[in-house]
């Protein structure tokens, strides 16, 4: 597995969960707009999830973790965790 992928796509996610946070402790709530990007940062989230995911699991069986793919919000925000 490319460390430096798995690193990289890490550091989105931490970048992603410090802003859900700072988010998340907004006084006095959220305006339309913050809950809107509340909403992008989790579907970004959930996405970034999926794809290390992926990775993991193509290198694990022996495939190429560099083929694994960015999948839709419709599709992994369906998915069980």
């Amino acid at each position: 597995m490319s460390d430096s992928t798995e690193q990289d796509i890490m550091e989105v996610i931490r970048g992603l969960m410090d802003e859900e946070h700072a988010l998340r402790s907004t006084p006095g709530g959220l305006d339309p707009a913050e809950r809107g990007r509340m909403k992008e940062v989790e579907q970004s989230l959930d996405q970034c999830w999926d794809l290390l995911r992926q990775r993991r699991a193509r290198h694990e069986f022996g495939q190429d973790p560099d083929e694994a793919e960015v999948r839709p919000v419709a599709e992994v925000e369906n998915y069980r965790q």
